[in-house]
């Protein structure tokens, strides 16, 4: 990534521009937890039931004839699969996915429904960057990471400018479901007036660790399992690092049973389904991680979740 470009603020702002011609705004909902006012972002509205629609449709639209004749190559479990294949359908591009094996089935059918190439590997076992390259290399393609990069983090931060429009004002706060830091890097950008706080699961703080240490972090090799597929990148880069230093908040993290319980008060209190990944932000709300301010907003991210393990986790016995 070392030639890649700086995001900045004014590029997010075009990203809100671009975005608000071809998609409606997603609902801003008030809740009130622990007592005080908090906003949640419903990304979960999305067309392909996620953010990654902001960041896919920026990356893709940013490119140039030449590279569009290319086609472009992705990494992804799922969301982001299905941002860039949403978007190369719409601007005629071809695209090509390495997503997991292990991938929740219904991000795998998405994205192929959306008429993406997928090209399998194991996780864990094989390296999805060292796949990718491969595949980039034989094809000539342009590579759309899902968080390490300039138009993507610019489009994922849209939705703060979007946000901010409907609330009237920057909130005092955002909680942003954090994998690789790609929303987290662009919400810092649209929101300098915010405090941003990156949410990840337990043992998968890689963001987090990353701005305690001032640097890359990898991820151990003995990390736990969680149930939030999404946020499970090996580690950050040094681009969403190097908008976030200085700028996000100490993250924090949560557990399985932490996104459990956000997923059924999605259900319950506002009518949504949400993914385990997409909930982590609210989790943190709910579970008292940090103390909340008036007008807080909460990033509800996703809802591309496996219908068993859903039905379990909404169960009337399930809490």
């Amino acid at each position: 990534m070392a030639d890649m470009r700086t995001p900045t603020r004014d590029g997010v702002i075009a990203a809100a521009r671009s975005i608000a011609q071809i998609l409606p705004p997603t609902p801003l909902l008030q809740v009130e937890i622990a007592g005080v006012r908090c906003w949640i972002k419903a990304e979960s509205l999305q067309p392909i039931g996620a953010f990654k629609i902001r960041g896919g449709w920026w990356r893709l639209s940013c490119l140039n004839e030449e590279e569009r004749a290319r086609g472009v190559v992705a990494v992804s479990s799922g969301n982001h699969a299905q941002g860039v294949a949403w978007a190369a359908r719409k601007l005629g591009i071809k695209a090509a996915i390495v997503m997991p094996r292990n991938a929740p089935k219904v991000k795998l059918e998405a994205t192929r429904a959306l008429g993406a190439e997928i090209i399998l590997y194991d996780r864990p076992g094989e390296d999805r960057d060292e796949v990718a390259a491969r595949e980039i290399e034989k094809r000539g393609a342009v590579l759309v990471h899902a968080f390490a990069d300039a138009w993507v983090i610019e489009g994922q931060g849209s939705a703060g400018i979007e946000f901010t429009e409907q609330l009237g004002k920057q909130p005092p706060m955002i909680l942003a479901c954090c994998g690789g830091g790609g929303l987290t890097a662009g919400l810092a950008l649209a929101c300098p007036d915010s405090k941003v706080v990156p949410v990840e699961p337990e043992g998968w703080d890689m963001v987090g660790q990353a701005l305690a240490k001032g640097e890359i972090v990898q991820v151990a090799p003995d990390a736990p399992k969680t149930i939030c597929d999404a946020l499970q990148p090996p580690a950050t880069q040094q681009i969403n690092l190097d908008v976030l230093r200085g700028r996000a908040q100490p993250g924090v993290t949560v557990s399985d049973e932490d996104v459990r319980a956000a997923q059924r008060f999605a259900f319950a209190k506002l009518g949504l389904v949400a993914e385990p990944g997409g909930s982590a932000a609210l989790a943190a709300a709910l579970a008292g991680k940090l103390a909340l301010e008036d007008d807080t907003v909460i990033m509800l991210t996703g809802r591309n979740v496996d219908p068993t393990a859903y039905a379990a986790t909404i169960a009337p016995d399930a809490a």
